[in-house]
């Protein structure tokens, strides 16, 4: 079953690209060109949101290499262990907020202090994949599409990273114990 699944995985992008390709073709699109004006659209969105990008990367790195993460690890500490979630993870979920790369940095640490099959190790991998980046996301993705009304967008947002901060302690305890 398991190499039945590895040569499926090892065809689909193929098969999709051949798929795309074929409908352009029968559509009687200029499959080429199209490729060529959404590349050069990617490059200028790139252009435009890379500021941004190198804002967020120099604040984090800023706050982690500062010693700030780890002040305010100690200062929620208390309240975070009263909870059910391990104190050392409070950085990791500040960070994960504004920076991807940043917070697998948090992550390594964390695996190379603990293991990756302990508690807090297991917890910080499902805080990982249930979590997303809210504050890169709101404003390189909005700035990129010119989106000004956000609404809702960062209380939904900051709702659901929660969730799943809370769904990692309770799935992490459950595997463990």
């Amino acid at each position: 079953m398991a190499s039945v699944l590895s040569n499926i995985s090892n065809i689909i992008i193929p098969v999709i690209l051949f798929y795309i390709v074929a409908y352009g073709i029968s559509n009687h699109c200029n499959v080429y060109e199209d490729f060529i004006r959404g590349a050069k659209d990617g490059f200028h969105t790139v252009i435009q949101i890379m500021p941004t990008l190198i804002g967020l990367m120099v604040a984090v790195g800023v706050l982690r290499a500062s010693g700030f993460l780890e002040f305010v690890g100690g200062l929620f500490g208390g309240v975070a262990g009263r909870l059910g979630f391990s104190p050392e993870l409070v950085p990791l979920m500040l960070v994960k907020m504004f920076s991807s790369s940043a917070a697998t940095g948090l992550v390594l640490d964390i695996f190379k202090n603990h293991g990756p099959d302990s508690l807090i190790g297991l917890t910080t991998s499902i805080m990982m994949s249930c979590t997303e980046t809210i504050f890169y996301t709101m404003s390189v993705y909005f700035l990129a599409a010119k989106v000004t009304k956000t609404r809702y967008t960062l209380k939904g947002a900051l709702l659901a990273t929660f969730a799943g901060i809370a769904a990692s302690i309770v799935l992490a305890g459950k595997i463990c114990g």
